[in-house]
């Protein structure tokens, strides 16, 4: 079994004899449902699902209720298993296509006798109109393709591999040749293989990567579905924008043109398209700041940005001419930049951070931003042997104006330093992390 990282926030949420609803969101085919069955059968004595795609019965338990009494009434009548108390986990899966069920949660919570879990896909675009969100009864916890810490872990590495990767990124300093080579490999297999539970599983039972890449055809063919099944009106215009992600990414300075869709198109009439793609939690939006001050989000420009694929290996099966062989074997003779800086903001998106990218007249573009400690982190992500080049962020460290701390350049490389910069190899992109809050903040006068 693939071990994953929101397994420990399951068992944190409901350890220590915790009552609760908690949701899990995420795009299609990221393993959502897969994961909360699995933590059912090995914490309870019971797991009650309810799939409100595939059962119009469970539908209807939230159609015309009379009251909260009426809702529980109906779930015991509903299993075939029994419910016992304290030991039951309901699981509303695919919740978007009974968003009543997300209305009643409050009152199955405050009853107290059931644990449950809410899951499904599209929940930031047809959650929307919920009538009644259950603010305090219902945490959240998104959930992402696996993360290249988890690929590792996957495919079977020691863990003394990571944690010398880990002590290295902590410590600044090389890592061991063996340890560089052998994660660089695994780097490279990533970006072909990618995150997708059922595209990571294929490649473990067979090491095929042709038949991977059938896996990643089926995933991108059933977002196109998705596309049109919830959201006739627009889907045209969606599809358009996503179809267009890896052309843009390939292009040099990688933003997104509205004109990339069609001559004289403008921004304000794909706006719901880009909005769309994001929510859905297919696409993963790295937006401009015109200044590296802290808060960036004060800097933002919301019509400049950068659309990236929620996984990198899907982002490899959109391009063509089995680039998947040409990225194992290292080539050179083809631009891997769109799927290195990909891969930058798919670690980034699944460890907390909302991409960002800078770009002044004063100091140029530099690829990411991120905030840390009220300073300004600047990331360059390099894939050539040009990886000295990156006057942008020489000069916004030269100018001494922004409180810019340990500017990093990612790339294929050792570990060095060169005056402030540190280039450090791309795959230790997976070590960023938000800064984590105290456990407690107590405020006196």
């Amino acid at each position: 079994m693939i071990r994953r990282k929101v397994e420990k926030h399951l068992e944190d949420f409901f350890g220590n004899g915790k009552h609760g609803a908690l949701l899990v969101d995420g795009a299609r085919q990221v393993g959502k449902t897969f994961i909360v069955e699995a933590f059912g059968r090995s914490h309870y004595d019971s797991v009650v699902k309810l799939d409100f795609v595939k059962s119009a019965r469970a539908r209807d338990i939230f159609e015309n209720v009379e009251n909260e009494e009426d809702v529980l009434t109906r779930l015991t009548a509903f299993s075939k298993k029994p419910m016992i108390p304290g030991r039951t986990l309901v699981f509303f899966d695919e919740v978007q296509k009974c968003p009543e069920a997300v209305t009643y949660v409050k009152y199955l919570v405050q009853d107290g006798r059931f644990d449950y879990v809410l899951s499904g896909s599209l929940l930031g675009v047809e959650l929307k109109n919920v009538r009644s969100i259950p603010v305090g009864f219902m945490d959240e916890v998104k959930m992402h393709p696996l993360d290249f810490e988890e690929f590792v872990e996957a495919n079977g590495e020691r863990p003394e591999l990571l944690e010398a990767a880990r002590t290295a990124w902590r410590d600044r300093r090389p890592l061991a040749k063996v340890f560089h080579d052998r994660l660089m490999k695994l780097f490279r297999l990533y970006l072909v293989v990618g995150g997708m539970p059922e595209a990571v599983q294929t490649y473990l039972d067979t090491k095929d990567v042709r038949r991977v890449v059938s896996v990643q055809k089926k995933i991108l063919l059933e977002y196109r579905r998705d596309i049109s099944q919830y959201d006739e009106k627009n889907a045209l215009r969606i599809r358009a924008v996503f179809d267009r992600i890896a052309p843009e990414l390939n292009d040099r300075n990688k933003r997104f043109y509205s004109n990339a869709v069609g001559e004289g198109v403008r921004y304000d009439r794909l706006e719901d398209a880009f909005l769309w793609l994001a929510e859905a939690g297919v696409a993963i939006p790295s937006y401009c700041v015109e200044e590296a001050k802290v808060p960036l989000l004060l800097a933002r420009k919301p019509r400049f940005f950068k659309l990236f694929m929620n996984d990198v290996g899907l982002l490899a099966a959109m391009y063509m001419n089995d680039i998947q062989l040409q990225i194992l074997n290292g080539g050179t003779d083809i631009n891997f930049g769109a799927v290195f800086e990909n891969f930058v903001a798919q670690e980034l998106a699944a460890h907390g951070f909302e991409p960002s990218y800078y770009n002044s007249a004063k100091h140029g573009e530099i690829d990411f931003v991120l905030e840390r400690k009220g300073c300004i982190l600047p990331i360059e992500v390099k894939c050539g042997k040009h990886y000295a080049r990156h006057r942008a962020l020489d000069h916004l460290v030269a100018d001494g104006t922004a409180r810019v701390d340990d500017p990093i350049v990612f790339d294929a490389d050792a570990f060095r330093t060169k005056g402030a910069v540190s280039y450090l190899p791309i795959y230790m992109a997976m070590f960023l992390r938000p800064p984590e809050l105290p456990d407690k903040m107590i405020y006196e006068i």
